[in-house]
């Protein structure tokens, strides 16, 4: 194998250069588009009359539809292009945002919640696979993996910002909004319906792509095979104990962390100045995505701490996750829950490479994309029954109740990531 050339945006012929940038500003528009609700999502359906139960269902639909449409439309854009897929899954995101600004009923809430997660999964890989295919051919034999760090970097940003300026609107506008029928959080919706129009625009006009034979029976194939990938995915993990205990551990790590995640600006809020409270909350979704990239950076040289023994790093990481989760709860001040938070979101980032790590070391190339595929669904169901679990013990008894209750899952974890790295012992002996 010829060995690849040392990234130089620099030393780049001008195609390249090109491509590079209009990716990183295609993937900014998008993640701004997203992080304009991400911030107030929990705080608007509240404003709706949902109670935490249905806010947890809501994100359940959100799960269980990502779930049940990444495996079937996973080969979709490999079959009819990358852009078509794309351009599908922006109109599905149009739609959830039209449905989610129209209604206050909880029906036609879920609706919106499920052309998410579907939106979700069309979006999966597609334009990244566009781009790294379409950068090999400008810059042949040149190291790709820098060239998507800049489009990282673009996505996280504008996640980020995002975030803040959603969280900013509904206190600047706010009034406004009301004074015209609307909801004080419609103001982020609207503004993300209009970014997102925007990425519909600049992915026609900027993403070029040649043509494909549209293959009508991919979708069939699709949706046909999924029995048999999930299967497929099953036996694998039945027959290496190891990879089964990852994916348990990883699906209770789900279930305690993913209601954090969703649960936390309706609890921070009571704590702020209702003037300033929702660009608070915008600020701190922004240093919670910045927090978990900084503890993936981390990871690493945390791991040489374990000698490198990832399962040792995990466990460790699910243990401290646990003890910051209940300490979370316990906060009652705006100061110390923002200081724990952020302590938080950095073991995050810390735990999602160990777990990366030890699921690649288990499986062979031919069956990577399977376990991968089960990974996915077995992390999207975690999440939904957590939710569920969730937001029924907060509506009964509260929010911190909820977390510690969860924090018990994380002890789970760790207790079986334990066996893991005893198994993982005796299997390099």
């Amino acid at each position: 194998m010829a060995s690849e050339i040392e990234f130089s945006f620099a030393a780049l012929n001008p195609s390249a250069r090109r491509h590079i940038r209009v990716f990183q500003i295609h993937q900014f528009l998008d993640r701004f588009a997203m992080g304009l609700t991400v911030a107030v999502v929990a705080l608007a359906l509240v404003d709706r009359g949902m109670d935490l139960v249905q806010i947890s269902l809501l994100f359940g639909v959100y799960s269980l539809t990502t779930m049940a449409m990444e495996l079937p439309f996973g080969g979709l854009a490999d079959s009819i292009g990358r852009k078509p897929v794309f351009l599908t899954a922006v109109v599905a995101s149009l739609i959830s945002l039209v449905l989610f600004l129209s209604t206050r009923d909880f029906h036609v809430l879920a609706l919106s919640f499920a052309f998410i997660g579907f939106g979700r999964a069309l979006r999966s890989g597609t334009l990244d696979a566009w781009f790294v295919e379409t950068f090999k051919a400008l810059a042949p034999d040149v190291d790709v993996q820098p060239a998507l760090a800049k489009a990282q970097w673009a996505n996280a940003v504008g996640l980020a910002i995002g975030a803040v300026v959603g969280g900013l609107l509904p206190d600047i506008l706010g009034e406004v909004a009301i004074s015209l029928g609307f909801s004080t959080y419609d103001v982020s919706y609207l503004a993300s319906f209009g970014v997102m129009l925007g990425v519909f625009v600049f992915t026609m006009f900027a993403i070029v792509e040649k043509p494909r034979p549209r293959d009508v029976t991919a979708l069939m194939h699709g949706f046909a095979n999924v029995p048999t990938v999930i299967k497929d995915a099953s036996l694998l993990a039945v027959r290496h104990p190891a990879l089964s205990i990852l994916l348990a551990a990883l699906a209770f790590f789900l279930m305690a962390t993913s209601p954090v995640e969703v649960i936390w600006p309706t609890h921070a809020k009571p704590m702020l100045d209702e003037g300033y409270a929702n660009t608070v909350i915008g600020v701190v979704t922004a240093t919670y995505f910045f927090s978990i990239a900084f503890g993936a950076s981390l990871s690493a040289h945390i791991s040489r701490i374990f000698k490198r023994r990832h399962a040792m790093t995990l466990a460790a990481s699910f243990a401290c996750l646990a003890g910051v989760q209940i300490a979370l709860a316990l906060q009652g001040s705006i100061l110390g829950f923002v200081t724990v938070f952020i302590l938080y979101s950095v073991i995050l980032g810390v735990s999602e490479t160990p777990a990366s790590s030890i699921l690649h070391r288990c499986v062979e190339d031919r069956q990577r994309s399977i376990m991968l595929s089960l990974r996915s669904l077995i992390q999207q169901l975690g999440a939904a029954l957590g939710l569920v679990l969730a937001g029924t013990v907060a509506d009964i008894y509260s929010t911190p109740i909820a977390w510690i209750v969860g924090a018990v899952f994380l002890f789970v974890a760790v207790i079986l990531i334990l066996v893991l790295v005893r198994r993982l012992a005796v299997a390099s002996e």
